[in-house]
């Protein structure tokens, strides 16, 4: 007998597994995406919408689920997109069968994430039907065709993206400054789109320069703040230390700029990570209006630096905290309670580490009471010599907090490093385009890598010795301006210890040292 071969008909769809034969109408949803809120893109969004509502609706076959949709968010990954990633949770359910959107650009700009998402949609037999370039993805060569949009649709993201980001150089360049306006405190925008003064809120920012100054920490000055009812940058209710220091270490407060604090590092992720040399950065001073001093600033930049963590770190949780001294080891004095619970109770100072080791300290504790009668007696004294130490510091300031040359050195400097730079871009793109002595490349690289640190670690010396100068000259007038001021003391106050004394030093009971602002030193 001839052998013979019978075709059996398929009865069932090999991608739903429903009959051929069923009559069931198709659950259909689509997808709209604009990558931005602007006006303009605002009526494609809309269109969008009422453009595949009325198509899907007027298919007898199809049963319209819904519409997903994004506005303002990009393609180039799914994170953000709470349309679309909801799109796709519902349709590995089963609550769609077909997802048409307008084309591959719109689904994702991303070609990992396109190609991933609909090979899962895919196995749950859902169908994505791409109307520009005509794609079904159920169609043989379908996922073809879609690796080669989706990977267009990548190429011209990274091509936008590096406009973008050229653009926004090229505005740094330029020294065009903008900020997030509604998170930041003290500036309005401007019709220029520069920052205008916002005089109610300076205020706030000169509190919490004025509150650090008096040594509070930003921890202490958050819960101050938090009390009163101030509203954050954010308009919320609670302060946070980080909030605090994050203004207290804002350059754009003294009237400055530093452009490309950030940088976006991939495209397709948007991650931004910080600037620490990867990319120029441009400095623009005086681009506007200063709330804080520039001396005052680099005073609190100085006070900030010495906050560290560690055995010897400084503390504002009392007024006396970090400001006692320990003559003989030169930590700071702590506080402990005697008697805690019964009516002789009292607070004393005492050196951190007065037990710690073999090498105990001999200096005495002392009391609270005691700090602040001696505090009144030195500060007697010292206004009685008050007159004389204005008249000196006139006859010197100019003299000894002079910093032109430091100010010349660094414009010098600056214009060495970016020489240096140059150079050695074009040693690696020389060595890149002609063949070279590999040995000789390298000592003319080492020569000009070693050029550059130099400078740069000079430049930095001579950043530090002008902010230090500045912020040292506008810390004696300060004091000595409120010392002008001071008659005779008859109480202790917070205020007038935050703002006069520098720290007290105890060497014995009949030796304690109180150290001035200024650096006045009186012995009681």
């Amino acid at each position: 007998m001839a052998k013979s071969v019978i075709t059996i008909p398929a009865t069932k769809s090999k991608y739903t597994a429903t009959p051929l034969s069923c009559k069931k109408k198709r659950k259909v949803a689509a997808y709209a995406r604009v990558s931005t809120d602007h006006e303009e893109q605002q009526s494609s969004y809309e269109a969008q919408v009422d453009y595949y509502t009325t198509y899907i609706q007027g298919r007898d076959d199809w049963e319209f689920v819904s519409v997903y949709a994004d506005e303002g968010i990009t393609g180039c990954n799914t994170k953000k997109r709470d349309g679309f990633n909801s799109m796709v949770e519902d349709a590995l359910a089963g609550k769609i069968d077909l997802i048409i959107t307008k084309s591959v650009s719109r689904f994702a700009r991303n070609t990992v994430d396109s190609l991933t998402t609909i090979r899962k949609l895919k196995e749950h037999g859902t169908e994505c039907y791409f109307e520009k370039e005509n794609i079904w993805t159920f169609d043989g060569k379908g996922e073809l065709l879609l690796t080669i949009m989706s990977s267009l649709a990548q190429e011209e993201s990274r091509s936008i993206s590096e406009n973008c980001t050229w653009g926004q150089r090229k505005r740094f360049q330029d020294g065009k400054v903008t900020v997030p306006f509604g998170r930041f405190l003290g500036y309005d925008r401007g019709e220029d789109g520069n920052l205008v003064l916002n005089e109610d809120e300076a205020q706030i920012i000169r509190r919490i320069y004025g509150l650090f100054l008096q040594r509070r920490s930003p921890y202490a000055i958050a819960k101050v703040l938090t009390s009163e009812g101030i509203p954050t940058p954010g308009k919320k209710k609670t302060w946070s230390a980080s909030t605090v220091k994050s203004i207290l270490t804002n350059e754009k407060y003294k009237g400055d700029a530093l452009l490309q604090k950030v940088y976006t590092e991939d495209f397709l992720t948007k991650k931004k990570i910080k600037n620490d040399g990867q990319v120029p950065q441009y400095y623009v001073e005086n681009n506007h209006p200063a709330i804080i001093e520039p001396g005052v600033f680099d005073r609190v930049q100085k006070l900030m630096a010495v906050r560290h963590p560690g055995q010897n770190r400084n503390s504002s949780i009392s007024p006396f905290s970090s400001r006692i001294k320990c003559g003989e080891c030169g930590s700071w004095y702590g506080s402990k309670v005697w008697h805690s619970n019964d009516k002789y109770r009292k607070v004393i100072w005492q050196c951190n580490h007065k037990f710690d080791g073999d090498c105990k300290c001999g200096t005495p504790h002392i009391t609270e009471d005691e700090i602040r009668s001696l505090f009144i007696k030195a500060m007697n004294i010292l206004i009685t010599e008050k007159d004389a130490l204005i008249e000196d510091f006139e006859a010197i300031k100019d003299t000894v907090f002079d910093t032109s040359a430091l100010v010349q050195e660094r414009t010098d400097l600056q214009v060495d490093m970016n020489t240096v730079a140059g150079l050695i871009e074009e040693c690696i793109a020389e060595n890149a385009r002609i063949a070279q002595d590999q040995g000789e490349y390298q000592k003319r690289y080492d020569s000009l890598a070693k050029r550059f640190d130099r400078t740069k670690d000079r430049l930095e010396a001579v950043e530090r010795s002008i902010a230090e100068k500045q912020a040292h000259r506008e810390m004696v007038e300060q004091f000595l301006s409120e010392l002008a001021n001071q008659d005779a003391v008859t109480e202790f106050t917070d205020e007038l210890w935050y703002s006069m004394i520098d720290h007290v030093t105890i060497h014995s009971k009949d030796d304690i040292r109180f150290t001035f602002q200024n650096g006045t030193e009186i012995r009681m």
